[in-house]
């Protein structure tokens, strides 16, 4: 239990949905938040929530109870190539967000991607990216490394990088496959230092041992995926897969760091 009222109160409020609140004991959203250092009044950036915005919920109507402010990174709209896929899912939740002012506050959404590359400089208390890494790490050379030196130059000095992600076995670094949506967390950590960040902690709220992190479709194998396919495939799901294995399993072995700017 946290101290923080306003925190357990977006937890536990009325608006979140019967689906992200069954999630709440895979993913531990106020003992996570809590050991990551969210407080009253803090400007949040929350990278990349796609289309299942899980934090959203939370952090949105908490900054706006508690005096702080909340931006989030959205599709990158000065991308002529962006699809429109992309652009629709931005609109969707434009109108989700930013219609409801009494509930999420002034949601405020930045351009970030191929084009719009820079964040605000020095504005940001607290940064959460949550399962996006190994996504940067399929993209061009180089994003891994820029990405966390935004991070750096957008917070405040004292600033706080939260991160989960799913977590590799520690064999796996210098060879993973980010393809699985598995990263280890040596890699996250060493990525997060050569950007000046200083390690504060690390948690085993997300760990998962019954994850062996071999499955056939990758993390997305694992609930609430249950994919019987291959991830971007385009293929139709599999209805004779058998999901009893995975479902036993439950979500992934996940890392929780928190990294400051000194």
């Amino acid at each position: 239990m946290t101290d923080d009222k306003a925190l357990y109160a977006a937890v536990h409020s009325d608006w979140r949905s019967d689906e992200a609140k069954s999630r709440d004991a895979s993913r531990h959203p106020v003992e996570a938040l809590t050991f990551w250092g969210l407080r009253p009044k803090m400007n949040i950036l929350e990278i990349q929530p796609g289309s299942n915005p899980y934090w959203t919920d939370i952090l949105a109507p908490y900054a706006h109870r508690t005096g702080g402010s909340y931006y989030v990174t959205g599709a990158d709209l000065a991308n002529p190539k962006l699809s429109e896929g992309s652009r629709k899912a931005r609109a969707d939740f434009t109108a989700k967000y930013t219609t409801r002012p009494d509930l999420y506050g002034d949601v405020r959404i930045l351009n970030w991607g191929a084009v719009s590359k820079t964040l605000p400089a020095d504005l940001f208390d607290f940064i959460l990216t949550a399962r996006s890494i190994h996504g940067w790490m399929q993209s061009e050379p180089g994003t891994v490394e820029a990405t966390f030196n935004e991070f750096y130059k957008a917070l405040k000095p004292g600033g706080v990088l939260a991160i989960e992600q799913h977590r590799a076995a520690p064999s796996a670094y210098g060879k993973e496959d980010p393809a699985s949506g598995y990263v280890s967390e040596r890699y996250v950590i060493e990525q997060a230092q050569k950007a000046g960040f200083v390690l504060a902690g690390k948690s085993e709220i997300n760990a998962n041992p019954k994850d062996t992190k071999d499955h056939p479709f990758g993390v997305w194998t694992l609930p609430p995926s249950l994919r019987s396919t291959a991830y971007g495939s385009g293929k139709d799901e599999d209805p004779a897969f058998d999901k009893s294995k995975y479902i036993a399993i439950g979500e992934s072995d996940r890392m929780t760091l928190k990294f400051v700017k000194k």
